[in-house]
């Protein structure tokens, strides 16, 4: 079923893993969380999933695909961070390969304090934009997301630079038409309960994010070697167990919560199509694997859930 609010261009075209793909105009998901498109070509059934919230989306027919309880408030977790780096990208003139952002003791403080995921960032080391947005969509580190919250925020003081970017991300997310989403962390660490999205609205901004090239690349990176200017090295792998996993897999953020639960917003890129897709509160950590490959198979209409073998994490590296 066609969209049926107005159109919004989230971008001109989509990177494939070794062409250019023309994008259609991307069209805003339907708010309407009931019935689902007509089943794409090649599938037997419309797919259940186990997440309480979920939505599938062809951003290059500007289509929705499925729905389940589409708008539905809920927390999201790290996936939080898809707006954060979302954020960061939209900044006039940002300088993505100046390695300035000095680390400050403050950002491993707040992720022990918090038992966050982290990317281990070392005092005083110096990094680059790219580099941290690298750092905190790979391994989900919330130090990474605090060093650009407090990078591109206002003030005087690290709380209050935070503060800013998060009431930055809110006015992002108003400028996208994201009504019915609201952010009180750049990370996902919710500091009062209201870091709320839909599955739609999670959607929208998923299509967002594959619209911006530097993010696309760095969102499908199974993993990255980057170096500090004193030349120490971070060794960092994505969380994203769907990346290697399923062909055509680009993307995009995963998240866990004791509230959220496990989440995932994936992507695809496979002929010439680009599929979003969000999952809230999934079952479990892999369950939410096994339904997005579900809903990706119904979308390319085929069939390869039940051979599925996810990528393994290295002793030592993140989850999320």
């Amino acid at each position: 079923m066609k969209s049926d609010i107005s159109r919004r261009r989230f971008g001109a075209t989509l990177l494939g893993s070794t062409s250019l793909v023309a994008a259609a105009p991307v069209l805003a998901p339907s708010a309407q969380a009931a019935t689902p498109a007509a089943t794409p070509t090649g599938t037997r059934a419309r797919p259940t999933v186990s997440a309480q919230g979920a939505y599938l989306y062809d951003v290059t027919a500007g289509e929705r695909l499925y729905v389940k309880n589409g708008t539905t408030a809920r927390q999201m977790a790290s996936t939080t961070k898809i707006m954060t780096a979302v954020v960061v990208l939209s900044q006039t003139g940002v300088d993505l390969d100046r390695r300035n952002i000095t680390m400050r003791e403050a950002y491993r403080t707040y992720v022990a304090q918090e038992g966050a995921s982290t990317a281990d960032l070392q005092t005083g080391d110096k990094l680059s934009v790219r580099q941290l947005l690298y750092g905190m969509m790979l391994p989900s580190g919330c130090d990474a997301a605090m060093a650009l919250a407090d990078h591109f925020g206002s003030g005087r003081t690290i709380a209050a630079r935070t503060t800013s970017f998060i009431g930055m991300m809110n006015r992002k997310a108003r400028s996208l038409g994201l009504n019915s989403t609201h952010y009180d962390s750049f990370d996902g660490i919710s500091r009062n309960g209201d870091n709320v999205t839909t599955p739609r609205d999670h959607a929208m901004l998923a299509a967002e994010a594959m619209s911006m090239k530097p993010l696309r690349v760095i969102m499908k990176k199974e993993s990255t070697v980057q170096t500090a200017t004193n030349g120490r090295t971070y060794t960092w792998y994505n969380t994203n167990q769907l990346l290697g996993s399923y062909d055509g897999a680009v993307g995009i953020k995963t998240g866990t919560g004791s509230v959220a639960g496990p989440c995932l917003v994936f992507s695809a890129m496979r002929d010439g199509r680009t599929i979003v897709g969000v999952l809230l509160n999934s079952a479990s950590s892999d369950q939410r694997y096994t339904d997005a490959v579900k809903l990706l198979d119904y979308a390319y209409g085929t069939s390869t859930a039940s051979r599925m073998v996810l990528r393994t994490l290295p002793r030592g590296a993140q989850r999320d």
